[in-house]
């Protein structure tokens, strides 16, 4: 019980760092103002407030992106399939973005993968009469010991994540 409350508390506080900062709430004209009062007081401030830009996005120029370290090995850029010609500025930048992504998915991956190899399991069941403890550490074996629906919540929280990341990002 205390296991599963500490990794609820600390997965409740991992998720903040994903909710949009607090908009400034609008301030509501006080009761006892007329009617007429408030809705002149409102025409002002939507003549006087202006309009909400579009949103901007700069990313880094192609040449920029290319002269930093790390993109040059052994005195030139490689890029075998001809990547980084393809597209503007911003598909560069995707490019990169998702080269970071994938780049986290494959260490959380290694890691979870030489933790169950390492004999590290959680305790209680994975499903009903399937304990945690029950599950092969050989790879792939490991994968098909899990039930249907089990794969399907993963694949669905992992599906929500990177939809979430699109949105906002």
């Amino acid at each position: 019980m205390k296991l599963s409350l500490l990794t609820f508390a600390a997965l409740a506080g991992a998720t903040s760092a994903f909710v949009p900062a607090p908009q400034a709430a609008r301030v509501a004209a006080p009761v006892f103002m007329a009617e007429e009062e408030a809705a002149t007081e409102e025409a002002a401030e939507e003549e006087a407030a202006p309009a909400p830009a579009a949103p901007t996005y700069t990313c880094m120029s192609r040449e920029a992106i290319l002269a930093e370290p790390n993109t040059i090995e052994f005195g030139q850029k490689w890029d075998p399939l001809g990547l980084s010609d393809l597209g503007s500025d911003e598909t560069i930048a995707w490019f990169r973005h998702a080269e970071v992504k994938h780049g986290r998915v494959a260490m959380a991956a290694f890691v979870g993968w030489w933790a169950v190899g390492a004999g590290l399991r959680l305790p209680g069941e994975l499903a009903t009469g399937i304990d945690f403890a029950s599950i092969p550490s050989k790879g792939l074996e490991a994968w098909d010991a899990v039930p249907g629906w089990g794969k399907a919540q993963m694949l669905l929280f992992a599906g929500l994540i990177e939809f979430h990341d699109e949105l906002f990002h």
